[in-house]
């Protein structure tokens, strides 16, 4: 795989790597038993606050609302670390399925991918 193309995805996917970092810590903090694992901050009432129901119902249901976005956030970090971990061994954009050359298609298109568009199709 030509060497300026693996650079251009690698700048990319530690850009997103960034991005997504960036907007998991609005919401969740950083926990590292398991690596790489983020919580989403849960609401902490103070017995002095007075919040009624109607709040601290619409603050849950936030909470609620966050838990399958970190987790869908925490799976694209983890494929992006991948990524990376591969550009580093140099086993970067070979299908992990097949063994073949990802197209560079593919790999401009999703980056973190890990298996070939044929594979994927099965």
């Amino acid at each position: 795989m030509d060497e300026k193309l693996i650079n251009e995805l690698k700048e990319k996917l530690e850009a997103d790597k960034k991005s997504i970092e960036k907007e998991l810590e609005a919401f969740a903090k950083k926990d590292d038993q398991p690596k790489g694992d983020w919580e989403t901050k849960y609401p902490k009432y103070e017995a002095s606050e007075k919040l009624n129901l109607e709040e601290e119902s619409n603050e849950l249901q936030e909470y609620d609302n966050l838990l399958p976005v970190e987790y869908s956030l925490e799976l694209k970090l983890k494929n992006i670390n991948n990524a990376l971990e591969k550009i580093a061994q140099k086993k970067y954009g070979v299908c992990e399925v097949c063994g073949k050359e990802i197209t560079e298609e593919r790999l401009r298109a999703c980056p973190e991918a890990k298996i070939c568009l044929n594979c994927d199709e099965k």
